[in-house]
């Protein structure tokens, strides 16, 4: 009964409501204080510890509570939010944030320098899957004084001004995480930041409402009264309740691709492909390379071979995406780092040289067809990877590899994936981010077979040679000695073929239109929600 009333509560004020197709630029539109934006979250986030793990669901919610020292605009330049102004040092081995003054967490207690060399010290760099790269030159945070934390660096790390996010590096209150272990921190699901939400409860397979922060640092924001996510495992009727205006806003694929272009006809419904650029997501296939036969390069690279990656962009994902060539989304290619020129996998004769690297790898057809067999685990995150799963099983089989397709809860999938590695092949997506350190790094290093780490280097790929690329890429300042750096890194890698990758996602904002200003930075879901509000 209470879980009824609960959701008569929320359905009760999912009014018929949402977001322009960009953010919204009307001169005359002023925002108004209250509402509440229902908004999907698929799936269910499996933890709240942003800091520990970087599932996609999880950030969604938590870059409304907690806040980061810096946020960025559309040009993806860095702004202040917790730190009012920064300076790097002239030898580039320090960065001093001045931090905002009279800022508190959602408890009452004051944000200080100490909160930040804890959380990025003892929280971050330790446990954040992505934090041992982007703290790797970090030694030391001084602090002089509550307002004043100056990060100490063993080599020149400007990379780390595009990761101080509060969804990628949130501040935490080290008042209640000191002394506890961070994986099992009383707080992890009842996250206490300093945000313009604040968390209130988790209705489990339900919903996680957050409320308005009347103490948030920015006067008069946020404007709305309440966050409400949502779960809905089924596709078809995540679709509908946008339709009929009980949520108001999905990112990524929420909503269907085989709906979005029948919802965006409809007057009240707006769609944005913008608050993915600081994201640059590519979908992979990624391969056990310790189970044999996928500890041969020659059967990688015949799986490579054997995915049709444009039928799966338009029969899967229905045209939102473009053909991945290697482990950096082509986006790159404005900053000089991408290159195409790689072994290409997307030949006309495909099929044939899948089929001949098979036949001198030893795996002749048995009299069923078959050469191997082996799993392919789903990424649990929706209807379209399910299909992805099926349609890989169609096509190795046509170069005689049996596929047995698995499906599993999220939790259950991170376990089997990052901590028994107890999988042959599994679909997965990665975030590039806004530089290779920060995205590319973890799942090519060697160093980053972090047994028990989430969406790290899975596959236990190691290459010496590519280990040097990496640590050189990470220090080198000039732009075209960095970028032939990288381009040698995705050559090789390319042809060792730990992975298979897919395809450069593109990826949807859907609202209903009374909504505005939700999509106000290259973040998208991953920001922080302060500036939306609805329409009377």
């Amino acid at each position: 009964m209470r879980r009824h009333l609960r959701m008569v509560v929320i359905m009760g004020i999912a009014l018929f409501t949402g977001l322009p197709a960009a953010p919204s630029r009307e001169a005359e539109a002023q925002p108004k204080r209250g509402g509440t934006l229902v908004m999907l979250v698929q799936p269910e986030p499996p933890t709240l510890a942003s800091y520990l793990s970087t599932s996609g669901p999880i950030g969604q919610v938590t870059a409304k509570v907690y806040d980061g020292l810096l946020e960025y605009d559309f040009n993806l330049n860095p702004v202040a939010s917790l730190a009012e102004s920064w300076q790097a040092g002239a030898d580039g081995k320090s960065i001093t944030f001045k931090l905002r003054r009279g800022v508190r967490f959602h408890d009452g207690k004051p944000f200080t320098s100490a909160d930040v060399k804890f959380s990025v010290m003892e929280v971050l760099k330790k446990v954040h899957p992505r934090g041992a790269n982007t703290f790797r030159a970090l030694i030391d945070i001084e602090t002089p004084d509550e307002t004043t934390a100056v990060f100490k660096l063993d080599q020149p790390a400007p990379y780390i001004l595009r990761a101080l996010s509060g969804y990628e590096s949130p501040m935490l209150p080290k008042h209640l995480f000191e002394g506890q272990d961070p994986k099992s921190a009383s707080n992890a699901n009842k996250p206490v930041g300093t945000g313009p939400f604040k968390f209130v409860e988790w209705d489990k397979g339900q919903f996680i409402r957050l409320d308005r922060n009347d103490q948030y640092w920015k006067p008069g924001q946020p404007y709305l009264d309440r966050i409400v996510a949502r779960f809905i495992p089924d596709p078809s009727t995540r679709a509908a309740a946008m339709e009929k205006g009980e949520v108001h806003f999905a990112a990524f694929d929420a909503i269907p691709f085989v709906d979005v272009n029948r919802l965006k006809a409809l007057p009240h419904i707006a769609i944005t492909l913008e608050g993915y650029s600081m994201v640059n997501p590519i979908t992979l296939l990624e391969m056990n390379s310790k189970h044999p036969p996928l500890d041969k390069k020659e059967v990688r690279q015949a799986i490579a071979y054997a995915v049709d990656r444009k039928f799966i962009i338009e029969n899967i994902w229905f045209g939102f995406g473009r053909p991945a060539t290697g482990p950096l989304n082509a986006n790159f290619a404005k900053t000089g780092l991408y290159t195409s020129e790689v072994r290409r996998y997307d030949t006309a004769d495909r099929i044939e040289r899948a089929n001949k690297l098979l036949d001198a790898a030893g795996l002749k057809r048995g009299a069923d067809g078959m050469r191997f067999k082996i799993t392919h685990d789903i990424l649990p995150y929706g209807e379209q990877w399910q299909r992805l799963g099926e349609y890989i099983k169609q096509a190795l089989g046509q170069v005689g590899i049996d596929v047995t397709l698995r499906h599993e809860d999220v939790p259950t999938w991170l376990k089997r994936i990052f901590t028994n590695y107890d999988f042959d092949l599994t679909s997965d997506f990665y975030y590039n981010l806004a530089d290779p350190v920060l995205g590319v790094h973890r799942q090519y290093l060697t160093d980053q077979i972090r047994q028990g780490t989430v969406f790290v280097n899975s596959t236990r790929y190691s290459n010496p040679k590519v280990d040097d690329l990496l640590k050189s890429g990470t220090i080198e300042s000039n732009p075209a000695k960095r970028a032939a750096l990288y381009k040698e890194f995705q050559k090789t890698v390319v042809e060792d073929s730990p992975i298979v990758w897919l395809f450069d996602m593109q990826f949807v904002n859907m609202s209903n239109n009374r909504f505005q200003d939700i999509i106000t930075s290259p973040l998208g879901v991953y920001g922080s929600f302060d500036r939306a509000w609805q329409k009377p």
